[in-house]
């Protein structure tokens, strides 16, 4: 295809910043890049017609990690990275609802849960001590003092069968994704970014003025900068990088009278994880049930998970309810062997701001922050 003049001179030209990826990362960054830099040209470069990743397909949780999750973190990664990715979930969400307000993206304070099962046991006196521990050290971030807490009582109100204890977090919030990656789309465009979706870039080169990205449709575009916003799929580009693509599958019943639910829950760990939306049912998750099988970019749908996702749904969740599916879909998330975001520059104006271990949504106010400042201070 031979380019315009008209085409050249706008949609292609030459930018400041080239951002890879139009998801929530990328949006983010672009919107901090256009608050602390107004006259900055930029281009946000997607391969999909909208962002689908992770950004449209997750389960719209705004959540900082249960009780579980965040234990097993401590262990893996220590205690305070533990924290610090506590602190970038929570502040990530009171700036969503600064920048946007409920009603927009739909946003709720609605309180989230941990289911514990037979199939999960737990020791009741570790438990307790967990929660103490944990709460005394969110107090400085969360600004409250109990955080987390038993509510068994629930258990029956709630309808589930098998569950042993439940612990709820009044922090906790959902809101609708596919509202929230619109509004911030409308914003950064609204500030002069150019967003060109259906182009997959392929690679890029560096020379003395600039950096020239390839892509399949053979489109020119170059930029004094680029950053690299995208998580699961930025090993394409990035192949250094410690990501690995990681599937969440998901699934939506159809209408439930009297659903006697609301609110996030978390199961094992966050592996399992579901909500309601108005009066159906979200699930999600299960991948550890096949972590070979999962640790994939193809966003097919599986039988084994599905099928466990159903198992759980019809045993626990819903035990003796006729329901019905309406919608199955899967999401890409981006991990890797921690689960701190890799925000940093890669190459001489080449930057990345990736990683978001399936809190993407919560993650990527605060790593757009810092992925913009990492780069005005680059500034050629």
């Amino acid at each position: 295809m031979h380019i315009s003049v008209w085409e050249k001179e706008s949609f292609y030209a030459h930018r400041d910043v080239i951002i890879a990826g139009g998801g929530f990362t990328g949006l983010w960054s672009a919107w901090h890049l256009k608050k602390q830099h107004p006259d900055l040209t930029i281009t946000i470069v997607d391969r999909g017609i909208i962002p689908t990743g992770a950004s449209t397909r997750n389960a719209g949780f705004a959540c900082f990690g249960s009780v579980t999750e965040l234990i097993s973190d401590v262990r893996h990664s220590g205690e305070d990275q533990m924290l610090e990715l506590v602190k970038m979930r929570y502040k990530g969400l009171q700036y969503i609802r600064k920048v946007f307000g409920k009603k927009a993206i739909d946003f709720e304070k609605c309180g989230g849960y941990e289911l514990f099962t037979a199939a999960t046991p737990v020791n009741p006196r570790e438990l307790d001590e967990q929660i103490e521990w944990l709460n005394y050290k969110l107090h400085p971030i969360v600004h409250e003092k109990k955080a987390f807490r038993k509510a068994d009582k629930k258990i029956k109100q709630f309808g589930f069968s098998g569950v042993t204890h439940l612990l709820e977090n009044k922090l906790e919030g959902y809101l609708h994704s596919g509202k929230l990656c619109q509004a911030l789309l409308q914003q950064v465009q609204s500030m002069g970014v150019t967003v060109l979706n259906g182009i997959e870039l392929t690679g890029f080169e560096q020379n003395a003025a600039s950096v020239i990205l390839f892509n399949k449709q053979d489109i020119p575009l170059s930029a004094d900068q680029l950053l690299v916003c995208t998580n699961a799929f930025a090993k394409q580009l990035l192949p250094a990088l410690d990501i690995v693509p990681a599937r969440g599958q998901v699934l939506l019943t159809a209408p439930l009278p009297d659903l006697p639910f609301k609110g996030t829950f978390h199961y094992d760990e966050g592996f399992y994880y579901f909500r309601n939306l108005g009066n159906r049912v979200l699930l999600g998750g299960a991948r550890n049930k096949a972590f070979a099988e999962e640790t994939t970019d193809n966003m097919a749908i599986t039988d084994t998970i599905q099928q466990e996702l159903e198992h759980f749904l019809s045993t626990c969740l819903l035990p003796g309810v006729q329901y019905s599916i309406t919608d199955r879909w899967s999401g890409i998330m981006g991990m890797g062997t921690e689960k701190m975001p890799v925000i940093r520059q890669v190459h001489p104006n080449v930057f990345c701001a990736v990683r978001m271990s399936g809190m993407g949504v919560a993650l990527a106010p605060l790593a757009g922050e810092k992925a913009a400042s990492l780069l005005l201070h680059h500034r050629p």
